[in-house]
């Protein structure tokens, strides 16, 4: 069995529930691990820094289909307030 790896964000790595959505669909790996690690890390933060589990899973499903679509950030994301600093006022 060959493992495919799952390339990281630049301050965040991938969590196993994103883990798991990204080895069920081979597509959206492919287009993943082609993203920038500072894209990935926006994905990353974007997806884990919710509170609630619904919320979580919403953001890891329209992840997959916005990825898939070629999308590279999120939409509507101020950015990794763990990375830019400026962006920490939207999260207090």
């Amino acid at each position: 069995m060959t493992t495919i790896a799952i390339e990281e964000g630049v301050v965040h790595e991938v969590p196993d529930d994103l883990k798991k959505a990204l080895r069920t669909n081979p597509e959206l790996l492919e287009k993943w691990n082609k993203l920038t690690p500072l894209a990935r890390n926006e994905w990353i933060c974007w997806t884990t820094i919710v509170k609630q589990e619904k919320t979580r899973a919403e953001h890891i499903k329209r992840l997959g289909e916005d990825i898939v679509e070629g999308k590279k950030r999120p939409c509507c994301w101020p950015g990794c307030p763990h990375r830019r600093p400026n962006a920490q006022k939207w999260f207090k």
